[in-house]
């Protein structure tokens, strides 16, 4: 296991584990130019080899659930490990998040990158097909994180990749996130059952879930909504606002007054999981020595929509023989004054 470190002249720093592709530090300044870790996480790289939420972990083969943790592709079913109820969830028992890439540092024109490469083979936690994954983390000097993800397969194959860093924009331990400003590129989420599986794509309006306007994201969290009691919380997938498929768009934007730090999410995926740390319960202890109680971050999961290889309505997260997954997400950070 080690420990990768990427600079830029802006003051940021970032911090990369080749166990799992963690990003365990992100480090950026204030309106003020202090710079403060936004990334929630463990003050020892061996501490992320225990139990934890996935902390800032790359999650695949495939990013979210998958309902009955079994999907069907060319007439042949695939059974996987129901490591959520009796649902699989981030690629299953040891998904990517818990294996160790091999990685090296890249020189680039706008940064400094590091290149994570990872080989799934066939029948890996039930998935068909050898994966080669390819995850690119660059740090720019334009005060951008960009990820690229890449995958080829010999076989038919499903995949759907992310990032599931948690956020906090006043610096980790300092708090929850629900004085946070956010907005959504989304007019439609997909509604979920109990086992947050996804049921339909619903309108927005009219629901705590509209975030098309800036809204504090503790504004209506509490509210007595069936949605929020199954997520306890945000746990939801949001329909992005695409003109064409695959085009790199804004997908969210968050602000947190104090400190004048506001984060922008661009990415080619068609959605975001907007989750708020709900299951946090202050047994996991953080970098500055405080626990992560409730809501002490937030995530923003670009994707494919939960449960796609089971609804021929979703967007496809087939991967054929021969053909290239290519995805990209940008998280953009600046101040604004006070």
């Amino acid at each position: 296991m080690r420990l990768f470190v990427l600079k830029n002249a802006q003051g940021m720093e970032m911090t990369v584990l080749n166990y799992g592709g963690i990003v365990t530090a992100l480090k950026v300044p204030d309106r003020n130019g202090r710079p403060e870790d936004l990334v929630l996480g463990f003050s020892t790289p061996e501490a992320y080899l225990g139990r934890h939420p996935y902390f800032g972990a790359i999650v695949g083969r495939y990013g979210n659930r998958i309902a009955g943790a079994r999907f069907n592709l060319a007439g042949r079913e695939y059974r996987l490990a129901a490591n959520n109820g009796e649902n699989s969830l981030h690629g299953g028992e040891k998904g990517f998040d818990k294996v160790v890439w091999n990685a090296r540092k890249l020189d680039v024109d706008d940064g400094e990158a590091l290149e994570l490469t990872y080989r799934s083979v066939d029948g890996e936690e039930g998935f068909p097909g050898n994966l080669d994954v390819t995850v690119t983390y660059t740090l720019s000097r334009s005060k951008e994180v960009r990820i690229d993800y890449l995958a080829r397969t010999d076989a038919a194959t499903i995949v759907n990749l992310t990032n599931h860093t948690y956020w906090n924009l006043s610096g980790e331990g300092s708090g929850d996130i629900q004085g946070h400003e956010i907005r959504i590129n989304a007019d439609a989420y997909t509604r979920v059952d109990r086992a947050l599986i996804p049921t339909d794509i619903a309108p927005l309006e009219g629901t705590p879930f509209d975030f098309r306007k800036p809204r504090f994201i503790g504004e209506r969290i509490d509210e007595d909504n069936e949605q929020l009691a199954f997520g306890k919380g945000y746990d939801h997938n949001f329909v992005l606002n695409k003109s064409r498929p695959g085009d790199m768009t804004l997908a969210a934007e968050v602000y947190e007054k104090v400190s004048g730090r506001y984060m922008e999410v661009f990415t080619t995926e068609p959605g975001v999981q907007f989750y708020t740390g709900n299951t946090l319960n202050g047994t996991l202890v953080g970098k500055k020595g405080k626990p992560y109680g409730p809501r002490a971050g937030f995530c923003l999961e670009t994707q494919h929509f939960p449960d796609s290889p089971n609804r021929l309505d979703f967007p496809s997260v087939v991967l054929e023989a021969g053909d290239v997954y290519r995805t990209s997400t940008i998280y953009r950070f600046s101040t604004r004054p006070a």
